[in-house]
């Protein structure tokens, strides 16, 4: 007979229950989270009317008929603009604006350009000396620099030339730009440096091709800092500057002040005339102006 061991199979028991991970308990709320709106809004739209009254106090002055008081510029009248691009020479004005803003941009990012590249990518003994200068020398003021550079041009018979604006305006944006083009190229990987010199570059073919395409936000950001304070500067055109012909738009609407009266309508519709090249800057190149200034101000 045969006989069966039977198996004892044990009772299968339900897993235990999954532990619930302890709850953190809640952080009290700051003060400041639970503010109001109307708080925050309210300090913001005070700023912002305290912010854009100017510029409709500048376009009512410049837009409105000459002797009106009405706080709204109907019906509008372009004389006043006619005015200071005709009679007072602010066409020629501007042609020298822009020469000498373009100029020292191209000059600036080109020399910020070596000087950063070489600050980034090499060792030398003086480099740490050479950096303290640089940041030295953003805490002299234009003013010091006058009579040194007043001597200079004289000698160079560069007086009553452009060229002795856009080389002062260069020397003096150069300090900053190198430093920031140099922080923004220690961001480049140097290891595609050196992948493209394995495929047969040399370094300036290297740096045309792999880390200049990559420079572009930082680029832009010194370039139209160079241009706008050149735009705005005023006294390395108004002490090397002597013919009405030569002179720029800061100069120009110095030109419209005096001593018995002042041609509101006249110095509004100036204003207005310098400030929108820089305003039409801004809106093309926000998007890289950012990116270029936060790079570059970040050590590598």
């Amino acid at each position: 007979m045969i006989t069966k061991d039977v198996e004892k199979v044990a009772p299968v028991r339900p897993a235990p229950a999954a532990e619930e991970p302890p709850q953190r308990p809640h952080k009290a709320r700051r003060a400041w989270d639970e503010v109001p709106r109307w708080q925050i809004y309210l300090p913001l739209s005070i700023y912002l009317v305290f912010t854009l009254v100017p510029f409709y106090w500048i376009l009512l002055f410049a837009l409105r008929k000459p002797g009106s008081t009405s706080l709204v510029p109907w019906p509008m009248t372009f004389e006043h603009f006619e005015k200071v691009w005709n009679e007072r020479s602010f066409g020629v004005y501007f042609q020298n604006s822009v020469l000498v803003g373009v100029v020292t941009l191209l000059m600036t990012t080109l020399v910020a350009l070596a000087g950063g590249y070489a600050l980034a990518r090499f060792d030398f003994r003086i480099k740490r000396g050479f950096m303290l200068a640089l940041l030295c020398s953003q805490f002299v003021p234009g003013a010091l620099l006058l009579v040194p550079l007043f001597q200079i041009f004289a000698e160079l018979r560069m007086i009553n030339s452009l060229g002795s604006v856009i080389l002062a305006e260069t020397v003096f944006q150069l300090p900053l730009s190198i430093i920031l083009i140099s922080n923004f190229i220690k961001n480049v990987p140097y290891t595609l440096e050196e992948a493209a010199w394995v495929d047969g570059c040399n370094r300036f073919t290297a740096f045309r091709v792999v880390v200049l395409p990559l420079l572009r936000p930082g680029l832009i950001a010194v370039g139209s800092f160079a241009f706008v304070h050149s735009w705005n500067h005023f006294l390395f055109a108004l002490m090397f500057l002597s013919n009405q012909e030569k002179q720029t738009i800061p100069v120009g609407l110095n030109t419209l002040l005096s001593a018995d009266s002042v041609d509101l309508g006249a110095l509004a519709a100036g204003g207005i005339i310098a400030a929108v090249p820089v305003v039409i800057v801004f809106a093309f190149i926000q998007k890289w102006l950012i990116t270029g200034f936060s790079a570059g101000a970040v050590k590598g």
